[in-house]
């Protein structure tokens, strides 16, 4: 039996990957703060918020304030079991080459 677990193809993508990561600390965020955080173009982030949407990591909600458009991404329960999960594959990956327990 192998040791190496697979990792969720979802959370594989460096982008996502790091807007879960903040999502993870402090369980929501704004557009524009995931933007500057990542230095992410906005159409690329938007296109990788979709799809943790669509796979049901987090939830997004859009509203207006002073007729600007206002977006709030939220990790969901789901969304935070697949970073545990993902993280425990990756560590799967690492104890094996030794590395984490050099």
């Amino acid at each position: 039996m192998t040791p190496f677990k697979d990792l969720d193809p979802v959370l594989h993508s460096q982008l996502r990957l790091a807007i879960v990561s903040l999502l993870m600390n402090s369980d929501d965020a704004e557009f524009t703060a995931i933007k500057e955080r990542t230095n992410a173009s906005a159409g690329n982030l938007s296109v990788q918020i979709n799809k943790l949407r669509e796979a049901g990591y987090i939830d997004v909600l859009k509203e207006f304030k002073d007729n600007y458009p206002h977006t709030l991404c939220k990790i969901t329960p789901e969304g935070k079991k697949a970073f545990h999960s993902y993280v425990k594959s990756l560590q799967s990956y690492l104890s094996v080459s030794g590395a984490i327990n050099n």
